[in-house]
């Protein structure tokens, strides 16, 4: 059950936050299922009340009840619109009728965004239609800086606002209360848990949603990222309130320094991907989404570019740098939008030939657009890394898992070609994996098992050698996993996990199973005998024995993730079997 709850952050100063238990939407950052929050901020007027970074659809009913409480619908209100989507557009117009005396402010490009969807177009609206439509309240444009005195006069509150654009959020606008130090910073440093604490209990108690948040929107646009975060640097701040999670208090400064940080490998990367999009509900910037962290995971760089907030010299020095292109578009009637056309244009004009391309878009009945994209860049001699995605509507949660791992499968493409250009210009000698201590640590002896992972729909699977007993009260193991592979995702704090460990001498038939190649979206139990653990984990009938893990803890270990679990369950298959052991010659490779 959705509701709004009020907190008191300050001296005249309240969040209205939106709390749902469930999951609200498909798109990857609501992965771990721990519900959302959604934070408005409410300061109240004599001359005019003030609402900072207003909720979206979902929360319409709720949120316009507790708004009523704290402002009457004759009383003038200020709204600053942080972040422009069709969920959002959809509360304002309900607003608008709600509250005949209301005002917008945006930055240029959310202005550009509220005047394109207010009018939902035919047969396309997101959200329910309002009975009594009203025209597009008042509008104002924030460009570069605009300084706000608001609240009553015996305790006023002195506002500061930026734009601050990103590929994904072009419109988003930042609000720093200087009076108290607090940064409403919208979509930056948010975590998506439903929680009523005002505030983090202590630093790092929500870090790995922050992370899983950051690795899921922040990551394919980084550098845009880093340079935001540069800017805020400037600021005084005490406190972060962003737009979905906690208060930040105690611990701003190093989540600052952990977005820097995990944005680092891109950073560092000589590869580059480039993803020209442009997305009229959100569907397809939610497509590019996944594919990026799928690119990011493996530590190759991602430039996320909106074509339709883009300018042209950003877009040919992004082709020139990339050795991928992938281009996504929705169909608006019948039609690509200009903008992607532009992009076309560009990318035909300036690209080689050479470099591998992709397309991906949504639409609702044809999808002309996916097609003309498609035609024009195989007319013109590019190679394609993987066969064009095109998702009608919305897409599910399955759809962005397959969207990840094409991401995931193109950056691991991109690196290999980069290995064997490497071995070539070094006339095919060996590199350091023969030196002496890799060989000693190829010596580490490791049992061959195959983690399983099932959480609802989505599933996963991979062989397992790194694997250590590491507890015993509670019994518990560690187990490593790299970054880039698919069944991470699925390996979160409070999940669960099958190690099914095999027999030595039967370990073959399982082993050719799961080291094949699978296509993104297989299903990597087809054709095996498979029963459920206790939390409907699958099990494998031909393995040794099993264990069924709770996931307690994560470590970042340079490529790979420590995961620490409890073991709640497991048995024998085979009491006469011996284990099968991973034997290595280095220890730089598995």
């Amino acid at each position: 059950m959705r509701r709004v709850i009020t907190l008191s952050v300050a001296d005249q100063l309240l969040c209205l936050r939106g709390l749902s238990p469930e999951r609200l939407r498909f798109e990857v950052e609501y992965g771990l299922e721990r519900g959302t929050s959604a934070n408005s901020f409410f300061i109240p007027g004599g001359a005019e009340a003030t609402l900072i970074h207003p909720p979206g659809e979902s929360f319409r009913e709720p949120f316009l009840e507790v708004l009523g409480h704290h402002c009457p619908v004759d009383h003038p209100l200020a709204v600053v619109v942080g972040h422009v989507n069709p969920n959002r557009v959809g509360l304002l117009r309900h607003m608008a009728v709600a509250y005949p005396r209301l005002r917008l402010l945006a930055s240029s490009a959310g202005v550009k965004l509220l005047q394109e969807l207010w009018t939902p177009r035919h047969g396309n609206a997101p959200t329910p239609a309002v009975a009594e439509p009203r025209p597009l309240p008042p509008l104002q444009m924030v460009r570069g800086e605009h300084h706000m005195v608001v609240g009553k006069p015996d305790a006023p509150c002195r506002l500061r606002l930026f734009p601050a654009p990103t590929p994904r959020w072009p419109g988003g606008l930042l609000v720093h209360e200087e009076r108290h130090g607090i940064l409403f910073s919208g979509k930056f440093f948010g975590a998506h848990l439903c929680t009523e604490e005002l505030e983090e209990p202590y630093g790092s108690a929500y870090e790995e949603d922050r992370r899983f948040y950051y690795d899921c929107l922040m990551a394919p646009m980084a550098q845009q990222v880093d340079n935001v975060v540069e800017r805020l640097e400037e600021l005084t701040i005490q406190a972060v309130a962003p737009g979905h999670g906690p208060i930040i208090s105690q611990s701003w400064r190093s989540l600052f320094n952990n977005y820097r940080r995990w944005g680092e490998g891109q950073r560092r990367s000589p590869l580059s991907v480039a993803l020209l999009f442009a997305s009229a509900y959100g569907n397809t910037a939610a497509i590019a989404s996944a594919l990026g962290q799928g690119i990011a995971k493996s530590g190759v760089r991602v430039q996320s570019i909106n074509c339709e907030f883009s300018s042209a010299e950003e877009l040919r020095q992004a082709i020139h740098r990339s050795q991928a292109l992938l281009i996504g578009s929705p169909t608006l009637g019948g039609h690509a939008p200009t903008p992607i056309m532009a992009a076309l244009g560009t990318v035909l004009a300036e690209a080689e030939r050479s470099t591998l391309v992709g397309v991906f878009g949504s639409y609702g009945w044809s999808g002309e657009a996916i097609d003309l994209l498609e035609k024009k860049l195989r007319d013109c001699g590019f190679t394609f890394a993987f066969p064009t995605l095109r998702v009608r509507f919305s897409p599910d949660a399955n759809t962005l898992k397959r969207c990840e791992e094409i991401g995931t499968d193109l950056s691991q493409m991109l690196q290999r070609q980069q290995r064997q250009q490497q071995r070539r210009a070094n006339g095919g000698l060996k590199d350091s994996r023969s030196e002496p201590s890799f060989q000693a640590l190829g010596r580490v002896l490791g049992s061959l098992c195959v983690l399983t992972a099932r959480n609802g729909s989505l599933s996963g699977a991979m062989v397992a050698s790194w694997v250590a007993q590491a507890s015993f009260t509670p019994p518990g193991i560690t187990v490593a996993v790299a970054k880039d592979r698919a069944v991470e995702q699925l390996l979160h704090n409070g999940s669960h996990f099958a190690l099914n460990i095999l027999a030595s001498g039967r370990e073959r038939d399982l082993m050719k199973h799961f080291l094949q190649d699978f296509a993104p979206g297989a299903h990597r139990f087809q054709g095996l005998e498979v029963i459920e653990s206790p939390h409907g984990q699958p099990l494998l009938q031909d393995a040794l024995a099993w264990l069924e893990v709770k996931v307690c803890q994560r470590m970042e270990c340079g490529d790979h993730w420590l995961i620490y679990g409890q073991v709640d369950h497991g048995a024998l298959l085979d009491e006469k079997g011996q284990t099968a052991v991973h034997q290595r010659r280095s220890g730089a490779y598995y």
